[in-house]
């Protein structure tokens, strides 16, 4: 089952959107080019999506009740990995948000698989401004914590 947790439009100010633990407000902080590449950073309780532009982007976010198969056609980058929610209830937030306005959900509380999809990475405008980049991001209930992994990896001309 596939259940929708979210869909809009979140400011990713420095090239980034995080979802992380209610509780919990250490964001990962691992900046190398390494991870960059990866467009995921994971921690204990949050991860960081790393985004195309410094701008407004649209953001997907769905519950699964088991990993969803990847679909590596649609998707020009695709990662995942694991982490926390011991509260049951995740914020999902751009660097800069007021975490008090920012959307919130309900998921299964423990150990949480994240899977990102990105597509339209392609599509920016010279300036960087304006683009078709769109982000989906799934989760569902995992045995334990996951290293990132990358899938399919976005390579820029």
């Amino acid at each position: 089952m596939v259940r929708s947790l979210y869909e809009g439009e979140i400011f990713a100010d420095y090239f980034q959107i995080y979802l992380r633990d209610e509780d919990h407000p250490d964001l990962p902080d691992d900046y190398s080019e390494e991870s960059l590449e990866r467009y995921l950073m994971a921690g204990s309780y949050a991860v960081i999506v790393r985004t195309a532009r410094n701008m407004t982007v649209p953001v997907c976010v769905t519950w699964h009740d088991r990993k969803p198969e990847p679909d590596l056609n649609a998707f020009q980058h695709i990662a995942e990995a694991g982490f926390g929610c011991p509260t049951g209830r995740l914020i999902l937030a751009g660097l800069t948000d007021d975490e008090q306005a920012s959307p919130r959900f309900s998921v299964k509380a423990g150990q949480l698989g994240l899977r990102i999809n990105l597509s339209g990475l392609d599509t920016l405008t010279e300036d960087g401004l304006d683009g078709g980049d769109r982000y989906l991001l799934q989760l569902w209930p995992a045995a334990g914590p996951a290293d990132v992994r990358v899938l399919k990896a976005w390579q820029s001309a």
